[in-house]
């Protein structure tokens, strides 16, 4: 059992030596870029399928009538 609480040791010890930096809160507007691309290219996706199913449906429509 010493040789694990030593690993937990060394591993907090080593976590307080190497501090990792938050890269998302210092660039905070990059992160807002992505975000506002993501979300454009989502409604862009999302309004050329609706576009193919209303085309598909027409064409359906059209066969029938």
């Amino acid at each position: 059992m010493p040789a694990i609480n030593n690993a937990i040791v060394a591993r907090d010890s080593f976590s307080h030596i190497v501090r990792r930096e938050n890269w998302a809160q210092q660039e905070a507007g990059v992160v807002v870029v992505f975000c506002i691309v993501f979300v454009v290219g989502v409604g862009l996706v999302g309004l050329w399928i609706s576009k193919c199913l209303a085309k598909r449906r027409a064409k359906k429509a059209a066969v029938h009538a």
